[in-house]
């Protein structure tokens, strides 16, 4: 049987189709700093969006853009008594290591003090003697990149105020978006199962960011005051530190355990060993009580897809995919639950949250 010929045209779209994708895909490369920033925005707005809902129903007769200003300002009063709160004690600690750092570089290089006595030990301190030339040489070269430095800070600066402008616009034109996205599908019964999902996928991502600050909070909290028990200087920033770095999952815990052993040890032997084994105690607790305490009343994932999810995208995206892993898993999950019930013919009367589908409006 004689083939017949793959006509032109065909061959001609296929390539055609090859070619944009990869423009398609390069301009995905180029801009990915955007993206991101979009998609950080996109997760700040879904949770703050049923906020401005709440307040424009409450009071209606004030337009949608009262409502927004009113949430953004109340973001910005709490971020800023948070960081009055910190600011005191932060800036007091500073002052003391920074009064206190000459005498602790004499108390080292004449081998006094625990990180003097820990250089003698490993003979560090007659490396760093040894190398002196060369250690200066470095430290010259390292001050060298201001520009670079200047130029990050400038990034981040642009970075977070995008992302604030983007959040307050997407919480503020989000009803018109929704229903000009809805309206596309034509059927109502259609529209409203779509407008359930993306309600239960909103309260994924709520619930998550909710769920993952309170447990930093706590981990924060509780490191605080087993440092300031045993006496560890800089109790607050390393406490501060720790929070923040808990918001990393699967990572985050690890690393801020790690600054604060470290800092237990050197204010002595004792205080570092009581750190260790509170971090260690901590972290069973974290991950066995209050992780599946907390997130399974909002995401409810089992601990493996968790895991799966942070893996696959810490490989993916880095660390904001192992930020974003949760709460794209906990949507997914949502998504192939409808899917699901619709392919069974059971099609969803309500918005429901969770897998034993309770009332959202509930």
């Amino acid at each position: 049987m004689q083939q017949r010929p793959v006509p032109y045209r065909t061959i001609s779209a296929t390539i055609g189709m090859v070619v944009l994708a990869a423009l398609l895909l390069l301009l995905i490369y180029d801009i990915r700093r955007v993206l991101v920033w979009i998609v950080v925005a996109l997760f700040f707005a879904v949770a703050l969006y049923p906020v401005a809902n709440f307040l424009e129903r409450r009071y209606p007769r004030a337009p949608r853009s009262v409502a927004t200003l009113l949430v953004f300002l109340g973001v910005f009063l709490v971020l800023a008594a948070l960081a009055a709160v910190f600011a005191v004690p932060l800036a007091r600690e500073a002052t003391d290591l920074a009064g206190q750092l000459p005498q602790l570089i004499a108390d080292a290089r004449a081998g006094r003090g625990p990180v003097g006595g820990l250089l003698e030990r490993t003979n560090a301190l007659e490396w760093v003697q040894q190398n002196q030339a060369r250690l200066s040489e470095y430290g010259r070269s390292l001050a060298t990149p201001a520009l670079g430095i200047a130029k990050a800070a400038a990034t981040t600066v642009a970075a977070v105020v995008t992302i604030f402008v983007l959040a307050y616009l997407m919480v503020l034109e989000g009803p018109k978006a929704v229903d000009g996205a809805l309206g596309l599908l034509g059927d109502s019964r259609r529209a409203e199962r779509v407008r359930a999902v993306g309600h239960d996928c909103a309260k994924t991502v709520t619930g998550y960011l909710s769920g993952n600050l309170l447990i930093s909070v706590i981990c924060g909290v509780l490191t605080y005051v087993v440092l300031k028990v045993l006496g560890v200087p800089f109790a607050g920033l390393i406490a501060l530190f720790v929070a923040i770095a808990d918001l990393v999952p699967l990572v985050g815990a690890t690393l801020g355990a790690v600054v604060a052993v470290a800092a237990g040890f050197l204010h002595s032997v004792t205080a570092g060993i009581v750190v260790l084994v509170f971090f260690v105690l901590y972290q069973q607790l974290e991950n066995h009580l209050l992780q599946p305490l907390i997130l399974s009343r909002t995401v409810k994932l089992n601990p493996l897809t968790v895991l799966l999810s942070i893996l696959v995208a810490v490989e993916l995206a880095g660390i904001l995919g192992a930020l974003l892993a949760i709460p794209v898993a906990g949507i997914i999950q949502t998504i192939a639950r409808d899917v699901w019930d619709h392919r069974g013919g059971r099609l969803k009367p309500e918005p429901t949250v969770g897998e034993d589908r309770r009332s959202a409006e509930a």
